[in-house]
């Protein structure tokens, strides 16, 4: 498991090499890579600032990740979040799991970015023509984490969560 938060870029393709490198294990790897839009609420965005807190923002991350190896059976992950001031176009999140199977890794992809898009310590502003504007998560974000069990609520401790949308440990066993 690994979480990172930088401001230089990444390659996607040497990340995913890397996690699964001398892994015969693995049966899938499920990815995400967000990115910056040039248009957001209509209006036309030339720039997205983010800001964190460091030491605070890796050890949510770490949390989260926790809490899908907790619900899945899981190989690795890994969670790349971008900071610093970027473009339209520029890549912004890499969240990369490795399971023995798909729907493991799929819905726990899944479920760490419904986190990064509600939860995650990250403050997002935006540049636009009638000036800046900081970003606020959707309510489609929100509705994402209600599938989870865990809208309006912090994320707590990894063992007491629980999920439906995939197989979980506890159905291995059975």
């Amino acid at each position: 498991m690994a979480v990172r938060i930088q401001e230089a870029d990444f390659d996607v393709s040497a990340e995913l090499a890397g996690l699964r490198a001398g892994r015969l294990d693995v049966g899938g790897l499920a990815s995400f890579l967000g990115t910056v839009r040039d248009l957001n609420q209509g209006d036309a965005v030339s720039a997205m600032e983010l800001e964190h807190y460091p030491g605070m923002t890796e050890r949510a991350l770490e949390d989260i990740v926790a809490q899908a190896h907790a619900r899945w059976t899981l190989l690795d992950a890994l969670v790349i979040h971008r900071v610093g001031k970027l473009a339209p176009g520029d890549q912004i999140v890499l969240v990369i799991v490795a399971a023995a199977h798909r729907g493991e890794a799929f819905a726990a992809c899944e479920f760490i970015m419904d986190y990064l898009k509600t939860a995650a310590p990250f403050w997002k502003k935006e540049s636009t023509p009638a000036g800046a504007r900081l970003v606020d998560s959707r309510n489609s974000d929100n509705w994402a984490m209600e599938k989870w069990g865990l809208a309006g609520q912090g994320l707590g401790r990894a063992e007491e969560q629980r999920s439906e949308p995939a197989r979980t440990r506890e159905d291995e066993r059975r």
